[in-house]
């Protein structure tokens, strides 16, 4: 099959849009019409709904894509095995995925970093849920993810990556501001949860399960999801939440969120690289992983 037209049909799946499937690749809107267009024409089906306000892909749109996404990443891997010892300016593209936590600062940092120093490769981060970004992965479609927890799955392998700390985080001011609390304070107080899935909320339940304490025993009835929207919350007075430090350290030193610590609960999480089983890595992936550890020590 035609790449090119793969490439961009999955890229206005990804978007929901053809303008913004063509400013991802590169090209002209008309160019990507036309590239879909003519995929649905050799397939004999109609791959997307363009009746709506976003595109959507239809039953035949979606079987595709799931198959585009593995055939894309297989054709990216040959390449990499094909020109891994290549020397000369990384190009291409290289997609990682992370976890909320490492994904709302440290990550992108890094990545930002090591872009400057790669200026003809382009660099496409995905944050989503822990179990989202290993499923993504272990299916190819990711060259690498960073990730604050560990589940089980055959289709991945882990290894650390850097150590971060989980604090309690309360508005400044806040009678825990700056204080170790202790679970009974910490029942009395409205606990502010990142969805299911998130590393940190799977970290903090199995340590608080050490202490005897589920998350149903304690006033946890607002759930938001996106760290940011955690984060948003706390700084706005609505209640505490465990986080990364590294997620809130621009707000610790601007003094518009303050930390706090739960007598008993582990300080420290791993965070941790996810490889797909049996990949051979990118030469891209590989130089990342390089320098950023070499930013982290």
């Amino acid at each position: 099959m035609d790449t090119k037209q793969l490439q961009a049909f999955v890229a206005v799946v990804e978007r929901r849009s053809f303008s913004q499937a063509a400013e991802r690749l590169g090209v002209t809107q008309p160019a990507v019409s036309l590239q879909v267009q003519a995929l649905e024409k050799r397939l004999g089906t109609q791959l997307l709904d363009r009746s709506g306000r976003r595109v959507e892909p239809t039953e035949a749109g979606l079987r595709l894509f799931r198959g585009a996404q593995r055939l894309l990443a297989l054709e990216d891997e040959i390449v990499s095995e094909v020109t891994s010892d290549a020397e000369g300016d990384l190009s291409g593209t290289f997609e990682i995925g992370a976890s909320t936590g490492p994904g709302g600062v440290v990550l992108p940092r890094l990545l930002c970093e090591f872009s400057k120093h790669h200026p003809e490769l382009n660099v496409a981060l995905t944050v989503s849920d822990t179990q989202t970004i290993v499923e993504r992965v272990a299916e190819r479609t990711l060259a690498l993810g960073v990730v604050g927890a560990a589940p089980r799955h055959r289709g991945v392998e882990y290894e650390p990556f850097f150590r971060d700390e989980l604090v309690l985080a309360c508005p400044p001011g806040h009678r825990f501001a700056g204080r170790r609390i202790s679970v009974d304070d910490l029942r009395s107080e409205q606990l502010i949860l990142m969805q299911e899935g998130a590393g940190v909320r799977e970290v903090v339940e199995d340590e608080l399960r050490a202490l005897g304490v589920r998350v149903k025993d304690l006033d946890a009835r607002i759930e938001l999801g996106l760290q940011e929207s955690v984060v948003s919350a706390v700084r706005a007075g609505y209640g505490v939440a465990f986080i990364s430090r590294t997620a809130i350290e621009d707000d610790l030193t601007a003094h518009t969120l303050s930390e706090s610590r739960l007598v008993g609960l582990e300080a420290e999480r791993e965070i941790w690289l996810v490889r797909a089983a049996g990949r051979s890595e990118t030469r891209a992936a590989r130089e990342f992983v390089e320098f950023a550890r070499g930013q982290l020590v």
